[in-house]
């Protein structure tokens, strides 16, 4: 469809023509095939062209909805002069497949082919363009009616002139030779050398000359003059600017050439443009005697076929130099320094090592102080790693706040790196101190592979990350296989819970005062076959890092909500069920609003489902949990603080939890007949006391401890003692046989 976003002079009013027939090519017409599998791009592009005479001949439309009927339209219709070709029809290649039977199956070398989408960034594959001479290639919004007719004269010219000179003079092979020779070249340089020396032999004379331009090496616009492409005695001055030539005509000529893009014929020289309006390019050839009328008309020939050769070749090098170069810090890209560590371990392996720096909270910079003072220190960090291995080591950005160094591993040391982020960065009006995490691989550790390296590399920075002792760590291959173990689990892991085969089991709560069931906790069991299970202390960090603790915790939840229901039916219409969350399921969105939606949908006591957090949990994100649990605790949510004081309590933070109950960390429990143990689960017993909160003992296992915690006022227990975690069905046998 047309973009609504189309330029005005290409919005035309439909209106119904009759289908012309497809007869051969007469002197008056130029037959021109729309290939489209939309009706309304057919109906635009001919009003839009209906009226268009080129070279005193009228166009004559023919139309193709795809790319079968097309082939089949142009074995038939072989005088066809041009075809507008639509790339996306009944696959996303369609169009280029056509493009590929015109030149190869149809043998067709003269029609014009204008490749066209509706997918801006959706280019057509190299080798298509190196070996199929496409002659334009746009996006249909970029088509307005003034481009569109542009880009069919132009065609058209070019194809009348192809169809001239194959029927008067045998110099057309070296001009259709010297198109398809120049569009292999992907080299700017390359092509620039190649255009100099083939109008050279066009016009017989030896190849003495330049081609200079105002574009950068990497395709880039520029304001300075560079000789892209040079024969002869010229030859030493590529790459260099066009002042460095010590010949002022030269320099006169080209800038002339350039200002006012028309050709200059001399009896000493001859300059010709070529070039539109984005980059711009001037051939000097030395002739030593005036250009001949015919031969003007070869080099006009030849320059109308090579120019789209021209514009390729600047956009090839743009590509080239993104996809390869960093643009923020003109350093290797993550792609070419994969390159650049393939090379480096087969050539020079022995006593080099690739290294990966990962900047330690580049995003709070971004956060707190712009993106721009981050771009900064990124780049103030690039200018630092130089100044300290540039000599002897290659640097690349491999990520938004990662670097890789590759290079002798007596330079490349832990102790030479942390020295490089002693000093602070100047980042816009900041110093920033910095500090970085290395991952270290000696390249004789590892394999030939590039991205295999990197890979070895990233272990080895994500292991020195997790490690609290020390900032590094060196690539090992167990290291792989750990992290291939962890993987595999995981695997396991999503397969088991697809297929429904984790389970949600209970342990009983019991209160002091009559020993009576009050409640269960939902503990989660991954079993492996019979009696065996994998231990949640395995996989629930596993869940956690995959994500997949958020459809695991809705589970639990409805399983939950469901076995709430259940036992109500049974006459336990007061038991209350505690399920516990992690910081993940939090984080997400809908958290909140799943949890409400699970317990209406159930139709169950909002007070029998309680939330286990821990308070590691809390520490995390205090404020997302605060504001996420004061939301459920209005719903009638109960809320329970687990493990509490294991992780180093935040009394501010207690006082703002809306909690219900506090659990005393079976660590505790263990240690009550120690002096060390009784004081600290007495204190925490006493604190959930003055705050009003019920206080719940796990992990309790022997009468003494039952006496001890009864002494300190504790309101309920849990623990082997009076029953283990069980699946639903003995849940409710346990309940019926207390009840009795």
């Amino acid at each position: 469809m047309v973009s609504k976003e189309t330029d005005e002079d290409f919005l035309f009013l439909a209106e119904d023509e009759p289908e012309i027939a497809g007869p051969e090519q007469t002197l008056g017409e130029w037959h021109l095939l729309i290939v489209d599998d939309d009706e309304e791009i057919h109906t635009v592009t001919k009003l839009a062209l209906s009226d268009l005479t080129v070279m005193g001949k009228h166009l004559v439309f023919h139309h193709a909805y795809s790319g079968k009927a097309a082939v089949q339209f142009l074995r038939q219709h072989p005088h066809t002069a041009l075809v507008l070709l639509d790339v996306v029809m009944e696959s996303d290649d369609a169009g280029l497949k056509v493009v590929q039977q015109i030149r190869e199956e149809l043998g067709m070398d003269e029609i014009r082919i204008v490749l066209r989408t509706g997918q801006p960034g959706y280019a057509p594959e190299e080798s298509v363009i190196k070996e199929y001479d496409i002659n334009d290639y746009k996006t249909k919004t970029e088509l307005t009616r003034s481009k569109l007719v542009t880009s069919i004269i132009a065609s058209l010219r070019s194809y009348q002139q192809i169809r001239t000179i194959n029927q008067s003079r045998r110099g057309l092979q070296k001009i259709i030779n010297a198109g398809a020779n120049l569009l292999e070249q992907h080299s700017l340089h390359e092509f620039s050398e190649g255009v100099v020396t083939q109008i050279s032999s066009l016009i017989g004379l030896h190849a003495e000359g330049v081609l200079c331009a105002q574009i950068e090496d990497d395709g880039s616009a520029s304001d300075n003059i560079y000789v892209l492409g040079a024969a002869g005695h010229y030859a030493p001055y590529i790459k260099c600017q066009l002042d460095r030539l010590d010949n002022p005509r030269i320099v006169a000529q080209i800038t002339k050439c350039l200002r006012t893009r028309q050709h200059l014929f001399t009896d000493l020289d001859t300059v010709l443009y070529l070039g539109n309006d984005t980059h711009s390019a001037a051939v000097y050839i030395e002739t030593n005697r005036p250009i001949e009328e015919l031969d003007r008309q070869l080099i006009e020939v030849f320059l109308s076929n090579i120019s789209i050769g021209y514009e390729n070749v600047t956009l090839f090098q743009q590509l080239k130099h993104a996809a390869y170069i960093d643009p923020l810090t003109k350093t290797p890209n993550r792609n070419e320094f994969i390159q650049i560590l393939q090379d480096t371990r087969r050539y020079e392996a022995a006593g080099n090592v690739a290294v990966l720096i990962d900047i330690d909270h580049f995003s709070d910079v971004n956060d707190g102080l712009g993106q721009d003072v981050g771009n900064e220190l990124l780049i103030a960090v690039t200018f630092r790693l130089i100044e300290h291995f540039g000599v002897t080591c290659q640097l690349g950005r491999i990520g938004a706040d990662v670097f890789g160094l590759v290079g002798p591993q007596t330079e490349l040391t832990p102790e030479r790196l942390q020295a490089a982020f002693a000093e602070p960065f100047h980042a816009s009006e900041h110093a920033l101190q910095v500090n970085a995490t290395f991952g270290f691989c000696r390249l004789t550790d590892t394999a030939e592979q590039g991205l295999t390296i990197l890979k070895h590399v990233y272990i080895a920075l994500n292991k020195a990350k997790k490690h609290l002792g020390q900032n590094f760590q060196y690539y090992q291959a167990e290291m792989e296989d750990e992290m291939a173990e962890r993987l595999a689990m995981l695997r396991m892991l999503r397969q088991d819970f697809a297929q429904d085969k984790l389970q949600l089991w209970y342990q009983p709560q019991v209160s002091l005062n009559g020993l009576q069931v009050v409640g269960m906790e939902a503990l989660l069991r991954w079993p492996q076959g019979p009696g065996q299970f994998v231990s949640p202390a395995v996989f629930i960090p596993l869940a956690e890092y995959s994500g997949l603790i958020v459809e695991i915790g809705d589970w639990v939840l409805a399983q939950a909500c469901l076995q709430i229901k259940q036992l109500a039916k049974q006459g336990f219409d007061n038991l209350r069920i505690a399920v516990n969350v992690s910081m993940p399921q939090f984080r997400h969105a809908g958290f909140v609003q799943s949890v409400i939606d699970c317990v209406n949908y159930y139709q169950i006591n909002p007070q029998l489902l309680e939330l286990e957090i821990t308070e590691s949990v809390v520490m995390d994100e205090p404020k997302i949990v605060i504001d996420a649990l004061q939301k459920l605790k209005n719903f009638g949510i109960k809320v329970a603080i687990d493990d509490f004081g294991i992780g180093f309590s935040s009394l501010s933070y207690l006082q703002q939890l809306p909690l219900d109950r506090i659990k005393v960390d079976r660590a505790f429990i263990r240690d009550i007949d120690k002096a060390a143990g009784e004081v600290l689960a007495e204190t925490i017993i006493s604190l959930g006391k003055r705050l009003n909160l019920s206080t719940i003992a796990e992990g309790v296992e022997t009468k003494a401890q039952e006496q001890a915690v009864l002494a300190m006022g504790c309101d309920e227990v849990q623990g082997f003692m009076y029953a283990k975690p069980m699946p639903p069905a003995e849940l409710l046998l346990f309940l019926q046989q207390q009840k009795k």
